[in-house]
C-alpha cells in the first residue's frame, strides 16, 4: 500500500512556531450535536485562508478566552516567544489551550470542522466534572472568538499517521477523543486499503457512519457506565487479524492505548517502529498537568 506524501517543508519565516505553525484568528459559524457526547463546531474567518492541514490526523492548538473576555488574550504572537508571553499572564487572564484534531477543511469559504467530546457537560454530571474546553464546546454559539495555532504547510509534523510503503493493512484503534481523526485517515486512505478498526464510544448514539472501502471492518465498543477501563485491548486481542504486514495507529487514554501497545508489540510480535500511538488524555489527570510534564521530560 502506498499513501502519497510530499517531503516535510519548513519555512526560515522568523514570524512563525518552529518554522510550520502561525496563529489563526477565527469565529464560531455554527455547531451541530453528532451524539449525546460529540459536538462539531465549525469555525471560519478570513485568516484561515492560510490554514493548511495535512488530513489524516492532522492537530492543531486551540486558545480559548477566559470568562469575560471577548477573545483569547495573548500578547506576542509571533514566533517561539508566545509560550513565555502566554504563561507571564496571570492564570485567570491566560487563554485555555487544549490540542484537537482538524476533522475536515473546505475552501471557498475557508472552513474548519472540529468535534469535540463533552466530557462531563450534561445534565447529570457532577458538578466540576467538565473541563474549561468542554464547558465552552458545550456553551459555543456563531460569533463566539478563538485563536488557533495550525500549520502553514500541509506536510507538516502535526501528522503523525504516516505507514510506510510495504504495508499490507492498517489497524486503527480509538476512544471518542480520537474518533474525529480516526474519521479523516478513513477519508485519506485508498479505498482498497485493508482495514481493520475499532472505535470506543460511550454511548451508542454516538455511532457514526465513517466513510470505508470494500475490505474495511470497523467495529464500535459502546464503554459500559461507570467502567473503570477501556475495551478495547481486549477487543483486539480477541480478533482475528489479517495476514502480512501491518501498521498501526492507536490513539485515546494514555493507559488503554500503551496496553493495546504492548499487546501488539510484544504479543504479537508487530514491530514496534511499525506502531503509532498518542495518549490523548489520561485518566484523573487534567491537559495542565500533561503539558507540564512533557515540558519537564523535555528539559530534563
Amino acid at each position: 500500500m502506498t499513501v502519497a506524501s510530499t517531503p516535510r517543508t519548513d519555512t526560515d519565516d522568523p514570524s512563525l512556531v518552529s518554522g510550520q505553525f502561525r496563529f489563526f484568528d477565527a469565529e464560531v459559524l455554527r455547531t451541530r450535536r453528532l451524539g449525546p457526547t460529540l459536538t462539531r463546531i465549525t469555525f471560519g474567518g478570513p485568516q484561515l485562508a492560510g490554514f493548511a492541514s495535512g488530513g489524516r490526523d492532522q492537530s492543531f492548538s486551540l486558545l480559548l478566552p477566559r470568562p469575560g473576555q471577548a477573545a483569547p488574550l495573548l500578547p506576542d504572537r509571533t514566533g517561539e516567544g508566545w509560550y513565555g508571553a502566554w504563561r507571564a499572564l496571570p492564570e485567570d487572564e491566560r487563554p485555555v489551550v487544549r490540542s484537537y484534531t482538524i476533522r475536515a477543511q473546505r475552501r471557498d469559504p475557508d472552513e474548519l470542522d472540529v468535534d469535540f467530546a463533552l466530557h462531563g457537560t450534561g445534565p447529570d454530571a457532577a458538578p466540576g466534572a467538565a473541563g474549561p474546553a468542554s464547558r465552552w464546546a458545550a456553551d459555543a454559539a456563531p460569533g463566539d472568538r478563538v485563536t488557533l495555532l495550525g500549520p502553514v504547510v500541509e506536510d507538516n509534523r502535526s501528522v503523525d499517521f504516516r505507514p510506510p510503503a510495504d504495508t499490507d493493512w492498517v489497524l486503527l484503534a480509538a476512544d471518542e477523543t480520537a474518533l474525529p481523526a480516526l474519521g479523516g485517515i478513513l477519508e485519506h486512505l485508498p479505498a482498497d486499503t485493508a482495514v481493520r478498526a475499532w472505535i470506543e464510544v460511550p454511548d451508542p448514539e454516538d455511532i457514526q457512519d465513517l466513510p470505508h472501502g470494500p475490505d474495511s471492518e470497523i467495529t464500535w465498543l459502546v464503554r459500559e457506565p461507570g467502567a473503570a477501563g477501556s475495551p478495547l485491548a481486549e477487543a483486539v486481542r480477541a480478533a482475528a487479524l489479517p495476514a502480512g504486514t501491518p501498521y498501526a495507529w492507536l490513539a485515546g487514554e494514555s493507559s488503554a492505548v500503551r496496553a493495546l501497545r504492548r499487546h501488539l508489540v510484544r504479543e504479537l510480535g508487530v514491530d514496534r517502529a511499525r506502531v503509532e500511538f498518542s495518549g490523548y488524555w489520561r485518566r484523573g489527570a487534567s491537559e495542565e498537568q500533561l503539558r507540564a510534564e512533557r515540558l519537564a521530560a523535555a528539559a530534563s
